[in-house]
């Protein structure tokens, strides 16, 4: 029987090069779902290839011209809105959900496709860095298993297979330094997003490239190892690497360091969530060490504060991270839309971690209310 997938976010780059795994695996793997956010032209074509059973686009507005691009499918059913991504993830046939939507719009549909005990392949950071303690308790009560997607922590997922309970010393989670890695502070306050989006070796979705740039991405991957691993922020050691060879390492209480290493290859995470613990053949380019240097270097958090204020919400926990993702949401938006400077955006940042209330123990509900609360407060200071 072929494994049926869900794909939550199918249009975004996560999403299209996982349609390119289950194609060359069609033998394997079968799209039940497709689901978008806006990009109904491509949601559209990917369901005339791949003939889900259904799509969902989330924007409802989007509805009426997705249903008539696709109406000489009539065996795909078409849905939109949020409470159809969560209803959707519940299906039966359902085996994995890939929750590759960006953004606290994907915690909900996760949580469904938690309580509907489906395996899920997590390339959404901010389902972890919101609630991850929520997450975590969750997967273990619903007996779902949470296969990482990104690089890092896929390849410190290798890292771990056959280590059973060894205890983890420190996780080295590597880091690209983005675009701006050589820049002085003072050159910082005058770049542009298109000096942002041109990511000098991964090519990524907007959002993300813009998180890599300030290298709050690389903060919230401190927060997903935390709970996806276990592990104190202060066993959490971040490693510039520019040539993103080494996608990150697992050092042991012997002091032996295990890490995986390959080209810049986001189907290769992808495909080993679909297949694990099978590795599976996967056309593209080799990784040949002759060809690559290996550098390493410490990250400067004076520079990039947004990594710095994301270790400070990993000690805080409680609602803390979720303020600071739902900030980050409204200043990278702002700075996409040249409505915020790229030194503003971690100035912003901290200010709204201080005006919004901190709960220490935090519920669903309130993950919630603290994600519209600092969405507000950072951009009322946007406009200040």
């Amino acid at each position: 029987m072929k494994k049926q997938i869900a794909i939550l976010g199918s249009t975004g780059s996560i999403g299209t090069q996982a349609l390119q795994v289950i194609e060359e695996h069609a033998d394997l793997y079968e799209v039940y779902c497709l689901t978008a956010n806006n990009k109904v032209e491509l949601l559209a074509q990917q369901a005339r290839k791949f003939k889900p059973a259904a799509v969902v686009i989330a924007n409802e507005a989007k509805y009426d011209e997705l249903k008539n691009l696709l109406a000489d499918q009539p065996d795909i059913k078409v849905y939109a809105g949020a409470d159809a991504l969560d209803q959707i993830v519940e299906a039966e046939p359902i085996n994995m959900v890939l929750t590759a939507m960006v953004g606290f719009a994907g915690l909900s549909p996760t949580i469904h496709a938690i309580k509907a005990r489906k395996t899920i392949c997590l390339a959404n950071k901010e389902t972890l860095v919101v609630a991850g303690e929520l997450i975590c308790n969750l997967a273990q009560t619903y007996h779902s298993p949470i296969l990482p997607v990104d690089s890092e922590h896929s390849a410190i997922f290798q890292s771990l297979v056959g280590e059973d309970q060894n205890e983890i010393e420190k996780i080295l989670l590597t880091a690209s330094g983005g675009p701006f890695r050589l820049m002085s502070q003072e050159q910082l306050a005058t770049v542009t997003k298109a000096d942002a989006l041109r990511h000098p070796t991964w090519d990524m979705g907007a959002k993300i490239t813009i998180d890599s740039a300030t290298m709050m991405n690389k903060g919230f991957e401190v927060i997903e190892a935390k709970w996806l691993f276990g592990v104190e922020a202060d066993q959490i050691q971040v490693l510039v690497h520019p040539q993103s060879i080494v996608h990150s390492a697992v050092q042991f209480r012997d002091g032996a360091v295990k890490a995986q290493l390959g080209v810049p290859d986001m189907r290769l995470p992808i495909q080993y969530a679909f297949s694990f613990p099978q590795r599976l053949h996967l056309s593209g380019e080799r990784l040949d060490l002759f060809q690559h240097p290996l550098e390493f270097f410490e990250p400067d958090l004076k520079k990039f504060r947004c990594l710095a204020l994301a270790f400070e919400a990993i000690r805080q926990g409680g609602n803390m991270p979720c303020i600071v993702n739902a900030a980050n949401e409204i200043v990278n938006r702002a700075f996409l839309e040249d409505r915020c400077s790229f030194l503003q955006m971690s100035d912003v940042i901290e200010r709204t971690m201080q005006r919004v209330p901190f709960i220490s123990k935090p519920s669903y509900d309130t993950y919630v209310e603290t994600d519209r609360e600092a969405r507000r407060v950072a951009s009322e200071l946007l406009g200040s």
